[in-house]
């Protein structure tokens, strides 16, 4: 029998495979949730950078004092990562949920990305 753990990473590593190919050189839009806080950042593999990034620990989300916890923390982090990719010239990528289910606070960072200019 499996654990939560593995079956977790099974899920990320389907998801990955997949992921590459389709990206045909496209960066791709990664995202990490914990209990407390949500991660985002666009990242080219061809040059191993990241070429934007926001979390809930960024000090322009912390200042307004909110959670990051939440949807409404969620859909700000998409806003943010999205706004820093197109000033940083990038409109479009691959969504790489890793193995989060496409649900809840995932898919109100997806959904806000799309709205600020992202396109995937």
């Amino acid at each position: 029998m499996l654990s939560a753990q593995q079956i977790f990473e099974r899920r990320r590593a389907r998801n990955r495979t997949s992921l590459r190919k389709v990206a045909n050189g496209k960066p791709r839009l990664s995202i990490h949730r914990s209990s407390k806080h949500i991660y985002a950042q666009i990242i080219d593999d061809k040059a191993g950078t990241t070429l934007a990034a926001a979390s809930t620990l960024d000090g322009d989300f912390k200042k307004a004092g909110k959670t990051g916890a939440d949807m409404a923390a969620a859909s700000a982090i998409g806003k943010m990562v999205a706004e820093r990719a197109v000033k940083a010239g990038v409109k479009t990528v691959v969504f790489d949920r890793g193995g989060f289910l496409f649900h809840g606070r995932v898919k109100a960072l997806a959904e806000a990305a799309r709205e600020a200019g992202l396109e995937f």
